[in-house]
């Protein structure tokens, strides 16, 4: 991609930026003025982007993301002895989008585009039993990650080409949200070239996504491989968010109708030393603080393959004093760890699966209060999930 080349120097290409240009020959002092005026755009979604952003950080909600690939989802399947068919995906998304009382702590659910199209068993669209329950539709919009040639073994995110057609589309279907995931690698670099083009990648796709309507979740992934320390992972973390909004603003995206969908600032998952979940609150809202403008409405934390306990807990923390955004979460195995080893794929246990993801579901809802108690919290909870080099 050419846009991989680009830095904060050649930007002027855009030709949005306004500057006073000095004219004359070497013996005048005398200046020139050039006006380069900003270009005003009134798109047509601004007011329903804002209501949907805002609708989705409501106080005590967060994002359930369920928009694992075919292939991922296959391996959670596979994790309770289930084939990996589309009746037995239709099956398991069911099983979570028809949860009663869902929509207390859930406001928004990341589909895959195959679980868009789908309906329950009974005939009823998905979107809608989301709809019914107050939780406002989204979709996964990204093609997956593919090597970054001249970078140092890193990985650019695929999807723009075709991109503005699709979101349409998924528009029409009843997707009102969008998530785009890229990755950031600590132990390659990261190169400058894998930061910029995650950067610009984001960029574009936010700028298309909300010219069809869809509030873009901006989810650059600092993950946790590595060993490296907490100070090294905010470090990266302000280089790459810096980057991100630079080129947001570039491309005249609108603030109020985005969402965030950040790492959390943690040590490497192989470092000696563990941090509290204090700790990781103080460094992950210093970090956002220095570079997220208080106009964003809402910042949806992943989970990354910490625990769920750990994820709560750490979600928890940053939510004891008020901070400018809704800071919340948008969890995928951290919500439904649980909910698969209580289901194992039989009809009988459907009912003691949903409680499960009820339980997750309030846990995080209260964490987002800043009101959570891990007391009481099972073993299996407290379980790590990460997993060096994990694809979705």
């Amino acid at each position: 991609m050419a846009c991989a080349k680009l830095n904060a120097a050649s930007s002027q290409w855009i030709g949005q930026q306004s500057f006073t240009q000095r004219q004359g020959s070497s013996s005048s002092t005398r200046f020139a003025t050039r006006r380069v005026s900003f270009p005003i755009r009134a798109k047509a979604y601004n007011e329903e982007l804002v209501q949907t952003a805002k609708t989705i950080a409501s106080p005590g909600r967060g994002i359930l993301a369920i928009d694992e690939s075919n292939a991922t989802c296959g391996k959670r399947l596979s994790s309770i002895g289930l084939d990996n068919t589309e009746t037995n995906r239709q099956a398991y998304r069911q099983l979570l989008l028809t949860t009663p009382g869902l929509g207390e702590y859930i406001s928004g659910a990341i589909l895959f585009e195959e679980t868009l199209y789908q309906s329950t068993t009974d005939g009823k669209k998905f979107v809608d039993c989301l709809r019914d329950a107050k939780i406002v539709p989204g979709i996964k919009v990204d093609k997956g990650l593919v090597p970054l040639p001249g970078s140092n073994n890193e990985s650019w995110c695929q999807g723009l080409d075709g991109l503005a057609s699709r979101s349409a589309e998924y528009y029409k279907q009843g997707a009102r949200f969008a998530k785009w995931r890229t990755v950031v690698s600590i132990p390659c670099g990261p190169s400058a070239l894998a930061v910029k083009e995650a950067a610009w990648g984001l960029a574009r796709y936010a700028a298309i996504s909300q010219d069809n309507g869809l509030v873009p979740i901006v989810e650059p992934e600092i993950l946790l491989d590595g060993d490296h320390p907490i100070d090294r992972t905010l470090e990266v973390a302000e280089k790459v968010w810096s980057e991100v909004f630079f080129y947001l603003a570039e491309n005249n995206v609108l603030f109020e109708g985005i969402l965030l969908k950040p790492s959390m600032v943690t040590p490497g998952a192989e470092h000696k030393e563990k941090a509290s979940p204090e700790t990781i609150a103080k460094y992950t809202l210093t970090m956002l603080k220095r570079r997220v403008p208080p106009a964003v409405p809402g910042i949806m934390f992943l989970s990354g393959g910490q625990s769920e306990a750990e994820a709560t807990l750490n979600l928890n923390a940053m939510n004891q004093s008020p901070n400018p955004w809704h800071v919340s979460f948008s969890y995928a195995r951290a919500l439904q760890n649980s909910v698969l080893k209580s289901w194992q794929g039989r009809p009988e246990n459907i009912e003691a699966a949903q409680k499960s993801l009820l339980v997750r579901a309030k846990a995080n809802s209260l964490a987002q209060l800043g009101k959570y108690s891990a007391e009481g919290e099972n073993e299996e909870a407290k379980k790590g999930m990460f997993v060096k080099g994990y694809t979705y």
